[in-house]
């Protein structure tokens, strides 16, 4: 409903309309006024009508609507619900979910069934999950002395016992979530009760997924050095093993498989079920000279090594390490393009995920970026813009937005004058790469941005959001009000080999030269951070770091720094995110939620808060609140697992589900865990899905959570 101030005036008759305009318009201004209740009634009573169902329903009424049907509410939901805050928000809609409170009729129907646990898993916690029943995979050596009839073949026919070595499609999948072969414990003869209890064996494991599949899209392949014919999904040369893009399931009571999870694709799996796997909108997708690689070319392969070598005009594809061989001594006139979807614990960096963009206003410029697009580089769009602020000068708001997953190789230099305001983007869904290469021979190569200091108005502003810088860094000099760095990747180390090792650990991502400017980082990945002052008359820069990582590829190199390992003259700020590596800074406002995995130096101490983080005991900060391992006194056993601390990897910085200690993967100020992932609450998570599965096993049975990934 539209807001109208006068719809209360014009049902009066004309006669008072025309005489309220004659005494100066008093009449009107009150109804102004009641039309404006009028209205937050008016939507009350619609939204009133809404709140009768699930799906329309304000949050705090999900509650009450659940308890219509017996609804259990979990743990911490009142709270949550009570709260006005964003994270409390966040945390309600785990732990009292829309979609659990709409299914719970559903699901008691289908109770103490493998398909309902699943469903549950995605409901409540929102993580993909494979139902296993382990007593019937459990077998035990039958004793010569017992009755013949309780050990029958009839009786034991439905449990499988000898592995069949000649069946390798089930012995690559032993000890995981797909496992169908027995195994067998060495037990005297208990009941089923006994012996599951007494060796720790749930009768039901529910296997979850935590990382996500993130695709990418018709982006150019890594043509490796010195072989023309063989290639890298990954365009940063990395190894990147292939994850599946989940397809729904075709029934409720199906048990999912390896398509319905996303689940590392195998080699074997693949070559299997290779039309399940390839295609245009599968998990993986190839075109050579623009034209799509037909299902028939394709021929899984172990490329280790590049070790083999396809024949004919076959291609050969590694889905373990991410890897293309075409045949020997040919290459594509113009190139090889992928699409193919990897794994990560949430939306972070540059990626082609959903992510909140702020609409061009009227007067702000659009340039657009791309095949098809009228600027086919950056630098075009940058120097159009440039000449348009030459001709107009109130065009100084511009947007230059890049429209596809494509590589950008060129000199990127930005001059930003007084008043100007320039973003730089991806646009929806799309992760393009700037590759910055070695263009000069005598200078560091970079993209670089300065300010010029001509003009008037305030200080420049640059914003990149959604973009993947490699091969080099970004170096910021001269007069800066703000650099807005968000859902972007400076790659740690500039360049991956193979093994996702960084090729150049010591080199900065970001580095700033005599500039006070403000820099945010918001759910990006960044390496090390060099701050180069000179003189420190002006006042330092300010640098702002939430949701994100700052990885200086090690604990003991600079993460923030200035200068031959001085301290960096700015003021550094971090909250609910993950620091490898060394920082110096000159002060310190707030550190939160954070993990900083390297020693910590503040120069000004006086001033400032370090709460709920986790950082070496000997590190010199302002005042710390509720710190590890500090708070438990035990350094040695309170420290930080990570899944890989590699950048490229799929678990890169994820906490280890299993070795991680509580005080840390528990450890924020709600009970959630430290770090860049603290907002997937995946600790609530996990005590909400085990709560509500409880619920619906076989009474006196229980079962087991086991993460995957």
């Amino acid at each position: 409903m539209s807001y109208d101030p006068d719809g209360l005036l014009h049902l009066l008759p004309r006669l008072y309309q025309r005489r309220d305009v004659e005494a100066g318009g008093a009449l009107q201004a009150l109804l102004e006024v009641v039309a404006e209740q009028v209205e937050i009634v008016d939507a009350d009573i619609a939204q009133l009508y809404d709140d009768w169902f699930i799906e329309t329903c304000q949050p705090w009424v999900i509650p009450y609507l659940g308890e219509l049907i017996g609804y259990r509410s979990l743990p911490g939901s009142e709270q949550a619900l009570a709260s006005p805050s964003a994270e409390a928000a966040l945390l309600a809609n785990v732990v009292a979910p829309r979609r659990d409170v709409a299914n719970t009729v559903r699901n008691r129907r289908r109770r103490a069934t493998l398909a309902v646990l699943e469903d549950l898993a995605a409901d409540v916690a929102r993580w993909p999950a494979r139902s296993v029943e382990f007593l019937r995979l459990l077998e035990e050596t039958v004793p010569v002395r017992l009755e013949p009839a309780a050990h029958s073949p009839t009786a034991r026919a439905a449990r499988p016992r000898t592995a069949d070595l000649r069946r390798g499609e089930q012995l690559d999948r032993v000890d995981g979530p797909f496992d169908e072969l027995a195994h067998t414990v060495a037990v005297s003869r208990l009941t089923s009760h006994r012996r599951r209890r007494e060796f720790n064996l749930p009768e039901v494991g529910l296997f979850l997924w935590r990382l996500q599949p993130y695709s990418i899209t018709r982006a150019p392949a890594y043509c490796v050095d010195r072989d023309r014919a063989h290639f890298t999904l990954s365009l940063l040369g990395n190894d990147v093993p292939l994850i599946t893009a989940p397809r729904h399931e075709p029934a409720p009571d199906h048990i999912a498989d390896e398509t319905n999870v996303p689940a590392f694709i195998r080699r074997r799996a693949f070559h299997d079920f290779l039309a399940q796997y390839y295609g245009p909108h599968r998990s993986l997708a190839l075109w050579l000279d623009d034209e799509l690689v037909d299902l028939s070319r394709i021929v899984p392969a172990d490329l280790s090594g590049w070790r083999y070598h396809p024949s004919g005009d076959q291609v050969a594809v590694d889905p373990v390490r991410g890897r293309i061989a075409l045949p020997v001594r040919t290459s594509p006139d113009v190139g090889v393009w992928v699409s193919y979807h990897y794994g990560l614990s949430d939306d972070l960096g540059g990626g082609e995920y959903e992510r909140p963009l702020t609409d061009a206003a009227a007067d702000v410029a659009l340039y657009r970026v791309g095949p098809h697009q009228p600027f086919e580089l950056i630098t075009d769009a940058v120097r159009s813009w440039q000449q348009d602020k030459a001709a107009d000068p109130t065009k100084r708001h511009a947007v230059i937005e890049i429209t596809d997953s494509g590589a950008y190789q060129e000199r990127i230099r930005i001059e930003l004058d007084h008043g100007d305001v320039l973003t730089v983007r991806a646009a929806q869904r799309r992760r393009p790469v700037l590759r910055m290469l070695d263009w000069y021979g005598n200078r560091p190569d970079a993209l670089t941005v300065v300010g010029t200091g001509n003009g008037n108005g305030p200080e420049p502003q640059l914003i990149l959001d959604g973009l993947l810088v490699g091969g080099r860094g970004v170096r910021v000099r001269g007069d800066l009000c703000r650099l807005v760095v968000r859902h972007s990747t400076f790659v740690p180390g500039w360049s991956l080999d193979s093994d996702c090792c960084a090729e150049h650990e010591e080199e900065p991502s970001l580095e700033l030269f005599d500039s006070s400017v403000c820099v945010q980082i918001e759910h990006s990945i960044l390496g090390s951070i060099l701050v180069n002052s000179g003189e420190r008359g002006r006042a330092p820069a300010t640098i702002y770091l939430s949701d994100s990582v700052l990885d200086a590829t090690r604990t003991d190199l600079d993460a923030l720094g200035g200068p031959e390992c001085t301290s960096a003259y700015a003021a550094f700020n971090a909250r609910r995110s993950t620091i490898i590596g060394v920082v110096r800074a000159h002060s310190s406002d707030l550190l939160d939620n954070s993990i900083l995995d390297g020693e910590v130096v503040i120069e000004g101490r006086q001033d400032g808060c370090v709460r709920f983080c986790w950082l070496p005991p000997d590190s010199q900060t302002p005042p710390r609140f509720h710190c590890e391992p500090e708070l438990s006194g035990e350094p040695e056993r309170v420290r930080p697992v990570f899944t890989d601390t590699r950048y490229g990897t799929p678990g890169y910085l994820q906490l280890d589900a299993a070795h991680c200690p509580r005080e840390i993967s528990r450890g924020a100020d709600d009970a959630s865990e430290m770090g860049v992932f603290h907002d997937l609450f995946q600790p609530q998570r996990t005590d909400a899905l085990q709560t509500r599965v409880a619920e619906y096993i076989p009474a006196g049975g229980d079962a087991g959570l086991i993460f995957v990934t």
